[in-house]
């Protein structure tokens, strides 16, 4: 009993003094068993326990896609940077429209576009054409079709004079948004960008464009049948089972040196819609046509290896 006493009163003088900490006390723990409070509890702290931190949520699966996209643009930037090391000049855009994804190297760079110019033509003769609330007439799509299909010079001459000429062309390409394409009174020295040609790739498909259903049906028709000898450029790149739409330009002269102008635009598609991308690659003072090609091609490919559509 007199044990009891003295235990009650050490305890009841630690609590006075101001909180002794109860180390090595042997305090039951009120639960009627011999388990001891723990040894570092303090009497009167009441600072609360720690809590565990949060968990920092991992990135979504757009930022993934970001981050993935962006790996995939900095090793094509690479690869191209590699080839204009020891290539004539180009440049190349590209518009994936299943994601709206764009890409561009030297993108407002200015090149003649040689035969190019002819998507530019069929465009505003369908526009004139729609204007004018009727289809094209048999006289137009007489020269519409060797003008893409063979890329009839004479052809192309005559409905630019049709449209207006060089102010004609313009004032369309206002419509297109094509503003940075300005037009040559000899239509084969206008002056374009890859930008501005993807853009107008796109204006020829979209249906909230100003192109109608049916001026966009006529335009797809003539440029995936374009001759066979013409089938080079954008459509190196596709693959068993895709559609390819094109038009290639392509020219030299004595005040060139003799060098060549190479470009080739157009969209690669497929049935079941897991590809659907315009292409635009631009280049002049080629060696040679064929030189010419093999660069334009090879730019292409590394568009679709590296970004993967």
């Amino acid at each position: 009993m007199r044990s009891t006493r003295a235990w009650l009163l050490a305890f009841a003088m630690a609590i006075i003094v101001g909180g002794v900490a109860l180390i090595g006390f042997g305090v039951r723990d009120g639960r009627g068993g011999g388990g001891l409070l723990p040894s570092a509890l303090t009497v009167g702290d009441d600072t609360p326990s720690p809590r565990p931190s949060a968990t920092s949520r991992g990135p979504s699966p757009e930022e993934l896609a970001a981050a993935e996209r962006a790996r995939r643009v900095d090793r094509l930037d690479t690869a191209l940077k590699k080839v204009a090391a020891s290539a004539p000049e180009f440049s190349v855009a590209v518009l994936d429209r299943r994601t709206g994804e764009r890409y561009s190297y030297r993108g407002s760079a200015k090149y003649d576009t040689a035969s190019i110019v002819k998507v530019q033509v069929l465009a505003c003769v369908l526009l004139r054409a729609q204007d004018q609330d009727r289809n094209p007439t048999s006289g137009e799509l007489a020269l519409a079709d060797p003008m893409i299909r063979r890329s009839d010079n004479d052809a192309t001459s005559a409905l630019f004079e049709r449209l207006g000429g060089r102010a004609g062309l313009t004032k369309c390409n206002q419509r297109l948004g094509l503003t940075q394409t300005v037009v040559s009174p000899a239509w084969g020295l206008t002056r374009t960008t890859v930008d501005d040609q993807v853009k107008l790739l796109e204006k020829l498909v979209d249906a909230d464009g100003p192109l109608d259903k049916g001026s966009r049906k006529t335009a797809f028709s003539l440029m995936s049948t374009v001759d066979d000898s013409q089938q080079w450029g954008v459509p190196d790149v596709a693959e068993k089972g895709e559609t390819v739409t094109v038009k290639n330009g392509w020219d030299t002269r004595t005040e060139d040196g003799g060098l060549w102008v190479i470009n080739s635009v157009g969209r690669v598609v497929s049935d079941d819609e897991q590809s659907d991308v315009s292409i635009a690659v631009l280049s002049h003072n080629n060696r040679s046509m064929n030189g010419g090609i093999a660069l334009v091609e090879k730019v292409a490919g590394l568009t679709r290896q590296h970004l993967k559509y």
